[in-house]
């Protein structure tokens, strides 16, 4: 698998598996904000009607008196009432005392006797309302157009009498129920193009979140490749020097001291190539995990020159040291790692500059330039 279907892969499974946790995410919510609407629509209705039916309740229950008939002083609360024995009236009387601001939304009122027989209705008249049970205090019903109702039931007693009957008020819930259809509507239409969003989102994310996984997958190719090139030269040095003594005649002792003194030069360049990749790891290691640990920058600089001095003599080259701090100046870090890394920088600056020049390294300007990268 190469690098560039690596990386699709990887940022497709990584945009689908945010667009899969962020849509449960919006599922619940949606579901959350859609209780919630319901939840208080009904708790507003069963308020109002509540409201309604106590008020009724305390206005009629005064008047029942003879159990299975309702005094014409009664109907006068009841809105265009119907009585079951009597065609239906509308009084303009009724209306200097029924409770108008009662019925300003969509109500209906039925009033039973003892054993739940009608006795007379007022306001809506749902058709084909589904019976109900005057036992049960709330109830939802439904009328042969597929309207809901929401329905409340309140016994009608005198404190000194038997069970009159019991006085039932629906409201309907058609406004409501078409509001929360338009709430699901747009929450199941919205949530497709939310999780689109979420999906062109989570892909270009991965791609930013990816872009310095990438960048250290090609540094750490780019290494490999260096240290395989850098290796192979002195493995393939040693492999022909051996081969060309296989293929020659016995050697005397002159060659045989030469030959093996090949060999040791290709395994210690060799074994300075795996140290300097050992060297580079730790580094990179420590400053991954903030080394603890100092050293003092001074004595640092005087021993590396203190030791290169023969060497730099040796190449004729001038070797200045130039201290630009009074006080001593730590720093945080391998002592052992520091003095070899500006070793072999200093080594490396030596062997590169011509005969008879001036190598001169500030401690305070170098090793500040090199650690603040």
């Amino acid at each position: 698998m190469n690098e560039r279907t690596l990386f699709r892969q990887t940022r497709w499974r990584l945009a689908s598996w945010y667009a899969g946790v962020m849509g449960i995410i919006l599922t619940l919510s949606g579901f959350g904000v859609y209780e919630a609407i319901d939840h208080a629509h009904r708790t507003a209705a069963d308020r109002e009607l509540q409201a309604i039916a106590g008020r009724l309740h305390d206005n009629l229950e005064r008047m029942l008196i003879q159990p299975g008939e309702l005094p014409t002083s009664a109907q006068r609360f009841l809105p265009d009432s119907c009585v079951s024995s009597k065609p239906c009236i509308t009084s303009a009387s009724a209306a200097e005392h029924s409770p108008g601001e009662m019925f300003q939304g969509s109500y209906y009122i039925r009033i039973l006797d003892s054993s739940q027989k009608l006795l007379a209705k007022a306001g809506l008249k749902p058709n084909g309302l589904a019976s109900s049970s005057s036992t049960t205090a709330w109830q939802y019903l439904q009328d042969e157009d597929n309207i809901r109702y929401r329905q409340i039931t309140i016994p009608l007693q005198n404190p000194d009498a038997p069970l009159w009957g019991y006085l039932q008020v629906g409201s309907s819930l058609k406004e409501s129920d078409q509001y929360l259809a338009s709430v699901r509507l747009i929450l199941f239409m919205g949530l497709p193009l939310a999780l689109i969003f979420v999906g062109l989102a989570g892909w270009w994310l991965a791609g930013r979140a990816m872009q310095p996984i990438r960048q250290s997958y090609q540094q750490m190719q780019q290494f490999t490749a260096d240290a395989a090139h850098e290796l192979r030269t002195p493995i393939a040095a040693a492999q022909a020097t051996v081969e060309s003594v296989l293929d020659t005649s016995p050697l005397s002792e002159v060659e045989t001291r030469e030959t093996l003194q090949v060999l040791d030069r290709q395994q210690q360049r060799l074994s300075q190539l795996i140290q300097d990749l050992l060297l580079l790891t730790r580094l990179d290691r420590q400053v991954q995990t903030h080394p603890t640990g100092s050293c003092c920058v001074q004595d640092l600089v005087h021993d590396i020159a203190e030791e290169l001095a023969a060497l730099a003599l040796n190449r004729q080259v001038q070797l200045i040291t130039e201290i630009q701090a009074e006080q001593r100046l730590q720093m945080t870090g391998d002592e052992a790692q520091l003095y070899r890394l500006v070793f072999n920088l200093v080594i490396n600056a030596i062997q590169y500059t011509p005969e008879g020049g001036r190598l001169s390294f500030h401690s305070l300007t170098m090793i500040s330039r090199l650690f603040s990268r």
